[in-house]
């Protein structure tokens, strides 16, 4: 009895440290989810002003790359899955999101963890990065991602471009978005009339070029931006989960030890009671003997 309670004592201590090491690392990723989304209000702020002056720079030359290649034209297909693990299927459903995109796409990945998801599905990335631990690397990582991307297009590799990340809203579950950045659609950039042309210092085909480079990386590290709030949102939800199993598991011990130490009390108890019957009977006895007989 006393060799059981022990082993469930130390279950307990052990079960509880695990719901340490659980906590922490629900605590960290609500942290980084949270630090993510405080910095998409500047993000979303930057993208907007360089949209706007792509929408000027339009007018100067108004119908350069907008046309639409044709449908054999190469693609390339940016994706954000997961750096680490404890995040559920999150990669998963990315991949499931993108689905009949992959096949023809030339993949850029983001993502360790996504790596071993993809490499299961049979799939391999002629480009992969790791997401950064802080969002303070997103942008470097948003200029290597350009870099590598502008290298297949001087080769005349890529003239489509998608990008495919998670984004979380409040009371909602995590949804897959897909955005088109190349070609650039002219109708989602601000036309205002002037009376005047904008003023430039470059070509305007030159300074068309350098605002569009600007805004894939403006809308690169958006979109990583919410994919690192998604992962560590998605790793919070099951760390809690796992922690709410962890209470039950907990709860359930205690009271195995509870009842375990009621038995060996219980036990202890009749022990000394079948022990003190037993004393006053031989006593009895040892009186009975002593007793003078007829």
């Amino acid at each position: 009895m006393t060799e059981r309670l022990a082993e469930i004592e130390a279950r307990i201590h052990g079960t509880q440290q695990l719901g340490a090491v659980v906590n922490a690392m629900r605590g960290m990723a609500a942290a980084r989810a949270q630090q993510a989304r405080d910095q998409l209000t500047a993000v979303e702020s930057y993208a907007a002003a360089i949209a706007d002056a792509i929408g000027s720079a339009l007018e100067l030359v108004p119908a350069t790359g907008m046309a639409m290649p044709p449908a054999t034209a190469g693609r390339a297909l940016v994706l954000f899955g997961a750096e680490q693990g404890f995040a559920g299927a999150y990669s998963e459903r990315i991949l499931d999101a993108a689905g009949a995109q992959l096949p023809h796409a030339q993949l850029f990945l983001i993502g360790t963890h996504g790596l071993t998801a993809t490499a299961e599905r049979g799939l391999h990335p002629v480009w992969t990065d790791a997401m950064p631990t802080h969002t303070q690397g997103i942008p470097k990582l948003a200029d290597r991602i350009v870099e590598a991307l502008y290298a297949r297009m001087s080769a005349h590799a890529i003239e489509r471009l998608e990008v495919v990340f998670s984004r979380w809203h409040p009371a909602h579950p995590i949804q897959v978005e897909s955005r088109r950045l190349l070609p650039l659609d002219s109708s989602i950039f601000p036309h205002r009339t002037r009376r005047a042309a904008p003023l430039v210092n470059l070509a305007p085909v030159e300074l068309l070029q350098e605002l569009i480079a600007d805004y894939l990386h403006a809308q690169l590290c958006d979109a990583a931006l919410h994919a690192f709030a998604a992962e560590n949102q998605a790793r919070m939800e099951t760390m809690t989960a796992a922690h709410q199993q962890i209470d039950r598991q907990l709860t359930s011990l205690q009271a195995i030890q509870r009842q375990v130490r009621q038995e060996a009390i219980t036990e202890e108890i009749i022990e000394l009671a079948a022990g003190e019957t037993a004393s006053r009977a031989a006593d009895q006895d040892a009186a009975m003997r002593r007793l003078p007989r007829p």
